[in-house]
């Protein structure tokens, strides 16, 4: 049967509903599915998010045991210096011509020299002056100033003779040599200059004659000479000359430089704007005259990339460096590479320095060098070189073991470095402040600029002297510097500081301290040591060798504990030490064995040798000792 049109229409809205239903119903099942999923998946995700980090996980690997080592404490010595400028008697004043021009040549002068000028035993002082500039207008107000000479009355206390010993001679000098060049056993005297430099021969009696002319050594009139020394290079038995020269330099051309100080004034010019120089070498030719030979013994060294003299010389001493019986040269350049000259033993040297380690910094780099001194300060065959350098630049120390001729800037791993960075060193030298058998190292600071303060804040122009300790650890802190507490405050009172010397001024075993300066007073400070330390002093005289011994050797051994130590005046910076050897025993009361070996060869044993006593050696006139740089034992010593 037929359904009516309206039943058929009612089934056909029942069938689309339901295909509805069907639709919303598969539709609301999907985004029930989608929503059961999107958070499973949003659930997971922030667990994920929030979980704790897995434990990491762990290897384990079997170590070595390490032993941490200790620095060992150390007692720090009392060694108190007092000053005794005025109450010994030193009436001195160093006029450097500075009258506001601020030439170069004013800030650099002023060595210093013990030496025993009148052959009493006991050590004088003389101090290099220099002078008002020729062209100064009120330079003929005042009486012209001299070199002095302080003769010791053997205690301690000083008397000036300059004028009856024939020194008070007016140059702009700068440093001083000290040797018997013609072996009649008087200290004769060289001074350099800017300008011509001049040669006083002792003629006995406490007098010296200028002998410059017919010597042949006052060198080129317009130079700058800075740095000399007595040394043997030939092994011929006379004393040679050695004279550094700084730069080129004039008044014209300083002047006209106008160098600037950061915020305005006039300031003291860079050793980078002038060119450099040649040294002299004065081969002594036995006579009392001296040939001049630095160009054919290969000392004239030139600047690669210009091609003009290379060498800015303020420091020189002298050590044979590899053993071979002959004496090299130890050269200190200012802002450009030091020298190592190599005796070569046929009259010539060769600049080894470069490839020795000698010429730069560990970077590669030149420094400001003035001062210099070497010496075997860990008693052992170590050599090391102290330099000092300009402000902001470490003092250096260079150390070669045994022979190899190859050295090492160790300043910054023995403690020197640090604490030498902000001063401005010129005179270095070792010496054994309290008498321990260890060499220790004393520095004299002072800046070039009065107002460098103003534009530099970490700078003063005048600085504190340094001493540093050598505390025998090496490697770890070798050098501790002594302060207030251990010195007292006199010796570390600040002062334009520049040559620098020591020697036993009164005869007590311990060594004492002259501090030159540039414009200033300079400063005597007596080693007041008190202590139950030995000491034993040795006087050498060469009779084949020259007569002076320098570059002989001293060995001693008491109660095992060995020492060495080279005769050498020359060292610091313009300046001279004694020429007595004097050796710290410590608590050590017995002396094993001393062994002198002389600038020949010769080996001298000195037997019965007591502590606490000064000993006068005579080379042995015994020919048939073998030439041998070893220092063996004989019997063939004498003692006088």
């Amino acid at each position: 049967m037929m359904k009516s049109n309206a039943s058929a229409e009612c089934d056909v809205m029942d069938l689309d509903e339901e295909r509805d239903d069907a639709v919303i119903g598969r539709a609301l099942r999907w985004s029930g599915a989608a929503i059961v999923i999107l958070g499973v998946v949003g659930g997971t995700a922030v667990y994920v998010l929030s979980r704790p980090a897995p434990a990491p996980v762990v290897h384990t690997t079997q170590l070595a045991q390490v032993q941490v080592r200790e620095v060992a404490r150390v007692q720090l010595p009392a060694v108190r210096f007092t000053d005794i400028t005025q109450s010994a008697g030193i009436r001195f004043r160093h006029e450097n011509g500075a009258r506001g021009e601020k030439l170069l040549p004013e800030t650099m002068g002023g060595g210093c020299a013990f030496l025993d000028y009148d052959n009493d035993g006991d050590q004088d002082i003389l101090l290099v002056n220099s002078q008002r500039w020729p062209w100064d207008a009120t330079a003929g107000s005042e009486p012209p100033a001299t070199a002095a000479l302080f003769q010791n009355d053997g205690a301690g206390h000083f008397t000036d003779v300059t004028v009856d010993a024939g020194l008070n001679v007016s140059l702009f000098g700068m440093g001083v040599a000290v040797g018997d060049y013609d072996g009649d056993g008087l200290a004769d005297v060289f001074l350099s200059a800017v300008g011509e430099n001049r040669l006083f021969h002792n003629v006995g009696q406490g007098k010296f004659r200028d002998v410059t002319a017919q010597a042949g050594v006052a060198g080129d009139p317009e130079a700058w000479s800075t740095c000399c020394g007595w040394f043997d290079y030939d092994n011929d038995g006379d004393l040679d000359l050695f004279v550094g020269n700084y730069v080129r330099w004039s008044r014209d051309f300083d002047a006209g430089q106008n160098f600037q100080l950061t915020g305005g004034g006039r300031a003291y010019g860079r050793p980078q704007n002038f060119e450099g120089t040649f040294p002299y070498l004065y081969r002594n030719d036995g006579d009392g005259r001296f040939t001049e030979v630095a160009a054919q013994a290969g000392l004239g060294m030139l600047n690669p990339a210009t091609g003009v003299p290379m060498a800015k010389t303020l420091g020189v001493t002298f050590i044979d460096c590899d053993l071979d019986g002959r004496l090299d040269i130890l050269v200190a350049n200012d802002t450009v590479q030091n020298f190592l000259f190599h005796n070569q033993g046929d009259g010539t040297f060769q600049d080894v320095g470069a490839e020795t380690g000698l010429a730069f910094d560990m970077d590669g780099n030149v420094r400001g060098a003035m001062g210099i001194d070497v010496a075997p300060f860990r008693n052992n065959d170590a050599i090391g070189v102290a330099i000092g350098n300009f402000a902001n630049e470490m003092t250096a120390l260079y150390v070669s073991y045994g022979n190899t001729m190859r050295f090492m800037d160790e300043a910054i791993a023995c403690g020197l470095g640090p604490l030498t960075r902000l001063q401005l060193t010129f005179g270095v030298f070792y010496f054994d402040c309290d008498l321990d058998g260890r060499l220790d190292l004393f520095a004299a600071n002072g800046h070039l600029e009065e107002d460098i303060n103003r534009v530099q804040s970490s700078q003063h122009y005048e600085q504190p002297p340094q001493l540093f300790w050598n505390c025998g650890l090496e490697q770890e802190s070798e050098f501790v510097m002594l302060g207030e507490q251990q010195c007292g405050t006199e010796l570390f009172r600040p002062l334009v500081g520049r040559g620098a010397s020591y020697a036993d001024i009164d005869a007590d075993g311990d060594l004492d301290v002259l501090i030159s300066t540039v414009g200033q007073s300079p400063r005597l400070l007596r080693n007041e040591l008190d202590s139950p330390r030995n000491w034993v002093r040795f006087k050498l005289t060469g009779t084949r060798s020259n007569r002076d011994a320098i570059g002989a050797w001293i060995e001693l051994d008491a109660d095992g504990q060995v020492q060495r130590r080279q005769v050498m005046p020359t060292r610091s910076y313009l300046s001279q030490v004694e020429l007595p050897v004097t050796f710290g025993l410590g608590p050590a009361s017995r002396v094993r064995r001393v062994t002198v070996v002389w600038p020949d060869g010769s080996r001298q044993d000195v037997p019965d040798v007591e502590v606490r006593r000064v000993y006068e050696i005579r080379q042995s006139a015994d020919d048939a000792i073998p030439r041998d740089r070893t220092l063996a034992a004989r019997d063939s010593a004498t003692r006088h």
